[in-house]
């Protein structure tokens, strides 16, 4: 009983497919909970100034990707499932699902690409709004509030083993002289360090993403071909 001849190795192809499926949205899930607990990220994004709290744009990418992860992961049991089981109801359910998540695969790649630049860019920001506080000829009284723009500054220098903004910055050696630099001899600046950190978990999104698509349409032209190998066999 069931499909024969070229619709039985589509039927095994399209299983094979989703169980790669499955096991890629427990990767991308795996990934963005890494992404999501980095200590230098974390420690980053969760730095407050005076009620001011950093941009948390690169927070709301990696939720997205963990739902997607665990959906993902559903949608590929749901397809090998149908496929095993020659269900055109399970496997036309399984279509569906492939085609609303591809779509918003599609919107969102979209959306990253036009927005690649955005987490480093605030994260520059507010990085530069606490310094230029800082480069204030009284910085370095001894109130709170110096205290306070220091340690934030302190943060930045220490997670990311950098110092200042570069070029003719003229606040390294003072910074030196009050701990706020990890070391004297530290000449990468923050800015490098930020664009860095977030530009490279950027492209592994995107790199994932992409795999991700290319494993999703092999799966919709199979799940489409078993389903009319279904309907047309003899024994249905």
């Amino acid at each position: 009983m069931g499909v024969e001849g070229c619709t039985k190795c589509v039927k095994y192809l399209l299983f094979l497919f989703n169980f790669i499926f499955w096991l890629a949205g427990g990767v991308i899930l795996g990934v963005a909970l890494w992404l999501r607990q980095d200590q230098k990220t974390s420690t980053l994004l969760g730095i407050q100034y005076e009620g001011a709290q950093a941009p948390n744009t690169f927070y709301i990418s990696v939720h997205i990707l963990i739902a997607v992860g665990a959906v993902m992961m559903v949608v590929g049991f749901l397809g090998c499932y149908g496929a095993i089981q020659e269900s055109q109801c399970l496997l036309g359910t399984f279509f569906a699902c492939l085609v609303i998540l591809f779509a918003c695969e599609v919107a969102a790649g979209i959306w990253g690409y036009m927005n690649k630049e955005t987490v480093s860019s605030e994260m520059i920001k507010f990085y530069d709004s606490i310094y230029n506080q800082a480069s204030k000829p009284d910085f370095l009284g001894s109130d709170d509030k110096k205290a306070g723009l220091a340690t934030v500054l302190k943060v930045f220098h220490e997670t990311l083993q950098c110092c200042g903004r570069g070029g003719t910055d003229q606040l390294l050696a003072v910074f030196s002289q009050n701990d706020i630099c990890p070391s004297p001899f530290t000449t990468v600046n923050c800015h490098t360090r930020l664009n860095e950190l977030f530009s490279d978990k950027i492209y592994l999104i995107g790199i994932s993403a992409l795999v991700i698509a290319i494993i999703m349409i092999f799966e919709m032209i199979f799940s489409m071909v078993l389903c009319c190998g279904i309907r047309n066999s003899p024994v249905y």
